[in-house]
């Protein structure tokens, strides 16, 4: 399956004023990361997943993801992962898409990342006001980069 993604920076006093639903809590932790393959163990909300990535270029990579068994997905990032990521993630609904924005924690407090997945590369879609720099093709933007910092 093809992932295609494009990813955007969030005005914070937009944000702030934004009307917004809960979020969902997400903790996720990297059992392998390298420029050809990630493979992802993540909490959101009461489910587990285990998500294996390729190498993205532009902003399509190919993606598996399995629902896991909650349990084995707290045990996988005990055992196995030393370093976690922790956001909160809000579903926002803009022009008939729904934009996934990341409310991060922990080192990263501050930084609000607003995604959208698209079904194919070059396609027209309105960015909300609260986005501001296109951050998709820099990789200091990828999850399984923002957790070695």
């Amino acid at each position: 399956m093809k992932e295609i993604e494009y990813k955007f920076l969030v005005d914070h006093k937009k944000w702030e004023d934004l009307p917004k639903p809960s979020p969902e809590l997400i903790v996720q932790g990297y059992l392998s990361s390298s420029i050809d393959c990630t493979v992802r163990v993540r909490i959101k909300g009461s489910n587990g997943y285990l998500t294996i990535k390729g190498k993205t270029e532009g902003v399509t990579r190919t993606e598996f993801e399995y629902e896991i068994p909650v349990n084995d997905a707290e045990e996988m990032i005990d055992l196995f992962t030393d370093k976690h990521i922790r956001k909160e993630r809000f579903e926002i609904l803009h022009c008939g898409r729904t934009w996934e924005v990341d409310v991060f924690q922990g080192n990263h407090e501050g930084l609000i990342l607003a995604e959208l997945e698209v079904e194919s590369e070059g396609v027209k879609f309105d960015l909300p006001d609260w986005t501001t720099k296109d951050v998709s093709t820099d990789p200091n933007y990828y999850n399984a980069v923002l957790i070695e910092k």
